[in-house]
């Protein structure tokens, strides 16, 4: 007789870390992992949520601050900055940061094209008064 029982589909690391800071950005303030899992239906072993806050909390993804025996943990930033973070390790990690710009510049499409462009006009612009 075979086990009619589903197993719940495995999710990757990303879609999981995504889900965690998506849940900790809904808090009204820090969070405990408790809550995280809660918040994320209780579907996640509480030591997931903590092993996958531990590494949010490596990649600087988050902050925590003790609470008690245990930790409340923080967003550090947006997806937006989560995402510069990964860009600026990958950028660190190579020995030619000018090839690595030229060739990630050259394979932009011309909207992000521009809006690079505009950016970095803001920015350069900002020093100038």
């Amino acid at each position: 007789m075979t086990d009619q029982r589903q197993r719940p589909q495995r999710r990757g690391q990303g879609e999981l870390e995504a889900l965690v800071l998506s849940a900790l950005r809904e808090a009204d303030g820090p969070a405990s992992a408790g809550w995280v899992q809660e918040r994320l239906g209780g579907d996640l072993a509480y030591t997931t949520v903590i092993t996958i806050l531990t590494r949010l909390l490596a990649k600087g993804a988050v902050t925590r601050e003790r609470a008690g025996r245990s930790f409340a943990w923080t967003p550090a930033s947006d997806q937006a900055g989560l995402a510069a973070h990964k860009m600026r390790k990958v950028l660190d990690a190579e020995s030619d940061r000018e090839a690595v710009l030229a060739s990630f510049v050259t394979g932009l499409g011309l909207d992000d094209e521009r809006l690079l462009r505009e950016l970095l006009g803001r920015v350069t612009g900002e020093g100038e008064d």
